[in-house]
């Protein structure tokens, strides 16, 4: 068929437009698309009169102040590579419900451990969970059911959070920044009942703290604020009452969702096992050191922040931390007789387990997290009760960039340092029998264990960041 010159011009120009077309699209697809995160949130205050955890005595709610939560954000970068960082307003998330979550994250939606860190705030105005603390209460079977109904619950709401959270994936920006709050104080260097003094007379209080308050912004290219990550190394006890509430972090996150609605507000406990807040046990209190934290997040927010460029690189580890000596039958039997409080409650049921065939191990597998993000920052993770001097020394150890979170995974117990091992008292001595360990203490080099493991992990994952001049 004859083509007149106007149609043979029409097809070459249609041709030039389609071959422009698909080299641009083709140099979109290989430019960097930057970062991909999602975010989720879900209520998780107990329908139910499942007890409060956290202190030794029957704890059964009486109301709330406000709603507990659950929240989780997914980071993608440009390679596909994701991570979920997920937080709770849990007092402690035991191995026998994160475990069960991992695997599920696994089968679902092929997440591996090392892209998943599940932390709790440790607030003792919560729910228990699965056997945390077990010994700590006099429980009966009711009690047991319903705790073991909500735990159940509970890993669906994980698992379904997390769900969403990938789902609404879209391209987003991340800036970190730091601010300050002062209300931390060092519990094992100050008396509680000295504080009030001492702040009023102006005199240093003592010991070893870290009062900053790391922040992550999360928006959307267009400078829609989607999430509010922050963190913050001291104990959530300053309230020791029956009724559901997130103690100062709580406060904290409705204060900074006030500010940015539809943000959420995400906290990482960091390193607080040896830090309180005080004084303590007011709400008036509570709310002042709520104040407080989200001023020290609104302060990042409004200083310069360091833009996080995209890529992500993650890696994860179990180290085995041994006891100092694991107990005998006849020790159990010996802290058995008599008693009625929590020393004899945990020997009597690990008599049973000893009845029941069971063995002791000799060590517990620690959980060990090093994220990276971007050259930027380092995030790493540890779980249970870690000391403010993890915190101190790894940020000095891989530069001021470093996130130390503790009270990741597993509530296992206290995790001392060297120097509060070598100290003694109630967080490096022998109190593991609190948390249903099959021993009293920890051996001494937990610390070196620790750390090397720590250090192989950020070697695995290109070593500590190096920020943008």
């Amino acid at each position: 068929m004859m083509q007149f010159p106007c149609q043979r011009s029409f097809v070459l120009v249609a041709t030039c437009w389609l071959l422009s077309l698909w080299v641009d699209c083709d140099r979109l697809v290989q430019a960097d698309p930057g970062w991909s995160v999602g975010v989720a949130r879900r209520v998780i205050t107990p329908k139910s009169s499942v007890w409060l955890a956290g202190y030794g005595a029957r704890r059964p709610p009486d109301g709330k102040l406000h709603d507990l939560w659950m929240k989780a954000v997914a980071l993608r970068a440009p390679d596909g590579h994701t991570a979920l960082l997920i937080t709770s307003d849990f007092q402690g998330v035991p191995k026998s419900m994160s475990d069960p979550v991992f695997a599920r994250l696994q089968a679902d939606f092929g997440l591996e451990r090392h892209q998943v860190m599940f932390t709790f705030s440790h607030n003792h105005c919560g729910p228990r969970l699965g056997d945390d603390l077990i010994d700590y209460y006099e429980v009966d079977e009711a009690q047991e059911a319903l705790v073991a109904a909500y735990t159940r619950e509970m890993i669906d709401l994980t698992v379904d959070l997390a769900a969403d959270a990938l789902r609404t994936l879209a391209p987003a920006e991340l800036h970190t920044s730091e601010g300050r709050a002062t209300f931390a104080v060092n519990r094992r260097n100050n008396r509680e009942a000295d504080i009030p003094q001492l702040l009023e007379q102006g005199t240093p209080l003592v010991g070893p703290v870290d009062h900053s308050v790391p922040v992550i912004r999360v928006s959307r290219p267009g400078g829609e604020v989607v999430a509010i990550i922050f963190g913050y190394a001291c104990h959530p006890t300053t309230l020791s009452f029956m009724t559901w509430c997130g103690d100062y972090p709580g406060f904290a996150q409705l204060l900074i969702e006030e500010k940015y609605p539809g943000a959420l507000a995400m906290f990482v406990n960091t390193c607080g096992g040896d830090q309180n807040p005080l004084p303590r046990r007011k709400v008036e209190l509570c709310e002042k050191y709520g104040q407080m934290l989200a001023a020290g997040v609104f302060q990042a927010l409004d200083s310069p922040q360091s833009a996080v460029q995209p890529g992500l690189k993650t890696a994860f580890s179990l180290v085995d931390l041994p006891y100092l000596q694991v107990m005998s039958r006849a020790d159990l039997e010996q802290e058995s007789r008599g008693g009625t409080g929590i020393k004899a409650r945990w020997a009597t049921r690990l008599l049973k387990k000893l009845d029941a065939g069971h063995t002791f191990e000799s060590a517990y597998p620690y959980p060990l997290h090093a994220w990276r993000l971007g050259n930027e920052l380092l995030m790493l993770g540890m779980g249970a009760e870690t000391v403010v001097d993890y915190d101190l020394k790894f940020k000095q150890q891989y530069g001021p960039v470093t996130w130390v979170c503790g009270y990741a995974d597993d509530m296992i117990s206290y995790i001392p340092s060297r120097r509060v091992w070598e100290e003694g008292g109630y967080e490096g001595g022998f109190n593991l029998y609190e948390y249903g360990r099959p021993a009293l203490r920890w051996a001494g080099d937990i610390e070196e264990r620790i750390s090397a493991g720590i250090d192989r992990l950020v070697q695995e994952v290109g070593g500590p960041p190096v920020p943008r001049p």
